[in-house]
């Protein structure tokens, strides 16, 4: 055999360091020793046992819980293990290494690693029991969450108010709903139908979908589904217009459809995003209000783009203050933001529902300001 290459002996070289860092017994800094003790936490008042916490991450698999905060791999090492963009701080090149078969990550930029239960601490800023509580409902929420959606998904077309309130807004195509998987809660009925699967009141309590009284929470609401959340907008006009369970929105909103695009649209809603993909502007992400969370900012940042900020134009000037704010602050981080002016008092649902069209938008995002 010959000998390696200069890359060849870099990759070898890599993969040396990535075995000193993570080596097998690497466990969370909390938990000390490898043996069946409890680890004592809160001054001694409460103890988790090793046992525990080892079936939870058996149960909450590192990789998968990544993926579901938006996180993807980028860059395959031997042993399958992973690099990637790190979700804990603004890196702009991958230096965040998982090895799912330990179920450990390292990041190289940062220099933080750990388990899954590391991981929930540092990218959701608890301590270790707020992120064991984390981690024990996501892992039951996953399930539920996919079950409560196809649920509201099949009461759509059930309901003519619910497709004529679409309509209303200017969502006539079947593809959208389906990308989107758009939903209906009519009430009253979704709280009957997951007690009879087996779920019990007091669980669907905590988790928000049923109230205090035991009503369904999500009533007369056009329901979209969010990557750990539901957002349901009111088709009437009494209710409060926009509801979300508790907890985080999560990232931007399909981010993981555009992550990869030189332009990005940005809207504030998910009525603006649904139109826009209607009229064929496929790389558009919401961000569930003007305000961004670390996490959605973060994931801007990631890579070299155009980001088109498309919010509202408000009478009171709101949205565009918004649009100004974030793009100033996209630029200090090397992004070139620029900002579409829409006419006053319209939002990019409305802009296409009072007749605006692909071209007239286009030649709005042309005129955009840098």
């Amino acid at each position: 055999m010959g000998s390696a290459t200069p890359a060849e002996r870099g990759v070898l070289a890599e993969e040396r360091h990535i075995r000193q860092i993570i080596p097998e017994s690497v466990h969370h800094l909390c938990l000390g020793s490898r043996h069946n003790l409890p680890y004592s936490a809160v001054r001694g008042q409460k103890s988790v046992n090793r046992e525990d916490l080892d079936a939870l991450k058996r149960e909450v698999p590192l990789m998968e819980y990544l993926q579901a905060l938006g996180w993807r791999a980028t860059k395959p090492l031997r042993g399958g293990r992973w690099m990637g963009l790190c979700p804990l701080h603004q890196d702009h090149k991958p230096s965040f290494l998982l090895d799912p078969h330990k179920n450990l990550f390292y990041c190289y930029g940062c220099g933080r690693g750990g388990d899954v239960i590391r991981l929930a601490e540092l990218y959701h800023h608890v301590k270790f029991l707020d992120a064991l509580s984390m981690l024990r409902n996501w892992r039951g929420w996953a399930t539920l969450h996919q079950e409560v959606v196809a649920f509201y998904r099949i009461q759509l077309d059930r309901h003519a108010e619910a497709v004529a309130y679409l309509q209303q807004r200017g969502i006539h195509s079947p593809e959208v709903i389906e990308h989107m998987r758009i939903g209906y809660a009519p009430g009253r009925c979704l709280r009957a139908w997951l007690v009879q699967m087996g779920y019990s009141l007091s669980d669907l309590r905590q988790i928000g979908l049923v109230t205090a009284d035991g009503y369904d929470t999500y009533s007369h609401r056009i329901i979209f589904p969010l990557e750990c959340n539901l957002y349901g907008r009111s088709i009437a006009v009494s209710p409060p217009p926009h509801r979300f369970l508790p907890g985080s929105k999560g990232g931007l909103y399909g981010w993981d459809l555009v992550q990869h695009c030189p332009e990005v649209i940005l809207v504030e809603g998910l009525f603006d995003y649904a139109l826009l993909w209607q009229a064929g502007f496929r790389q558009v992400t919401c961000s569930l209000g003007n305000h961004l969370n670390s996490r959605q900012f973060q994931q801007l940042c990631y890579g070299m783009r155009t980001v088109y900020l498309t919010f509202d134009a408000d009478p009171n000037g709101s949205g565009q203050q918004a649009s100004q704010w974030l793009a100033d602050r996209l630029r200090t981080q090397g992004i070139d933001a620029r900002r579409v002016l829409l006419p006053d008092g319209y939002d990019p649902n409305s802009f296409f529902v009072q007749g605006g069209d692909a071209r007239q938008f286009q030649l709005l995002l042309e005129a955009a300001q840098s």
